[in-house]
């Protein structure tokens, strides 16, 4: 009797571990009051449901586990499973990555919904494979900028001149230069210090970025307008993911495909709510007219379209081509 209390004992021992056969364990580098660590906490419940608890998604915010610019070699290289960056962080490896960032380019949702899966997206995941990764999914997180200042708002060009400004990265400050300002590139987690500091007098962001990170609070002005889209995509080792039984493949692959699509409407209702929370806070916020964005458009669209095709010439125009369908 007491040998089969102890095999029963240690059967009951054995099923947890049996149950969770893969872990995931996914790096990125926003905070967890970010609308993108909800989209990914989503994911990780839709994976467990999918896959009965065989594959667990652990996830790890704001650089915990590694820096943002570690996070691409450290999932090559195996030390990790999957990880999330945003598009402009490929910089000059992938300047293709910067199409959605030019200025006033590509900002209609129904254009948005269409990207994941689409000829252009297929582009940029064979761009991110020739890298030693494989993407797995488009998270949308913006298509609503929100540049933030302290002493006056910025609402005409004129008002850019000699700012000092939190770029995105050498493509896209060329907008900023264009309108007279001064970039100065600086990681999300670094920009609130700056500010508060006066190391730089105006920051960019998204706006579901600028309450999450409380720029209300060293910010009393925000101009918001449509400039920019912006993706985290989340990609995985692609020796791990092959690895995997077929079934979990198709599971992650499915949720990954929901969770793309529940990005528009987390990131949508995101929006609309951080402009209200901002304003709650004091900010004072200044809506774009479509006059005003016709202004900013005409200033900013062009230099920075003719410094991306110069920067991808070999398939930037195709993949001008391709957005241009959506």
């Amino acid at each position: 009797m007491l040998k089969l209390f102890a095999a029963i004992a240690a059967l009951a021992l054995a099923l947890p571990a049996a149950a969770q056969e893969v872990t995931m364990r996914i790096s990125h580098q926003v905070p967890t009051a970010h609308h993108l660590h909800k989209m990914l906490e989503g994911f990780a419940a839709d994976v467990k449901e999918r896959t009965k608890g065989q594959v667990a998604v652990q996830i790890f915010p704001a650089e915990q586990l590694h820096k943002a610019a570690e996070n691409h070699p450290a999932v090559a290289r195996g030390a990790i499973e999957a990880a999330l960056v945003v598009n402009q962080q490929w910089g000059g490896t992938i300047p293709e990555m910067n199409v959605v960032v030019i200025p006033y380019y590509f900002s209609e949702l129904e254009r948005i919904k269409r990207f994941p899966g689409s000829e252009a997206a297929n582009l940029l995941a064979k761009k991110v494979a020739e890298k030693g990764v494989r993407n797995l999914a488009w998270f949308y997180i913006t298509r609503q900028a929100i540049y933030t200042s302290g002493k006056k708002p910025i609402i005409e060009l004129a008002d850019f001149k000699g700012l000092k400004i939190r770029g995105f990265n050498k493509l896209t400050d060329t907008a900023l230069e264009a309108v007279g300002a001064a970039p100065s590139a600086l990681s999300g987690a670094e920009v609130y210090g700056a500010l508060q500091t006066g190391v730089l007098d105006a920051g960019l962001t998204d706006i579901s970025a600028a309450y999450s990170r409380r720029y209300y609070e060293v910010q009393k002005f925000g101009t918001v307008t449509p400039s920019l889209t912006v993706y985290f995509h989340m990609f995985v080792n692609p020796a791990w993911f092959d690895k995997l039984k077929p079934e979990h493949r198709a599971a992650l692959e499915a949720a990954a495909k929901k969770a793309e699509q529940d990005a528009v409407t987390i990131t949508e209702a995101t929006a609309a709510d951080a402009e209200k929370q901002l304003r709650a806070k004091g900010m004072q916020l200044h809506v774009h007219t479509p006059a005003e964005i016709a202004k900013w458009k005409a200033a900013m669209q062009k230099p920075v379209m003719d410094a991306f095709l110069k920067a991808a010439p070999q398939d930037g125009p195709k993949l001008i081509e391709l957005m241009n369908k959506l």
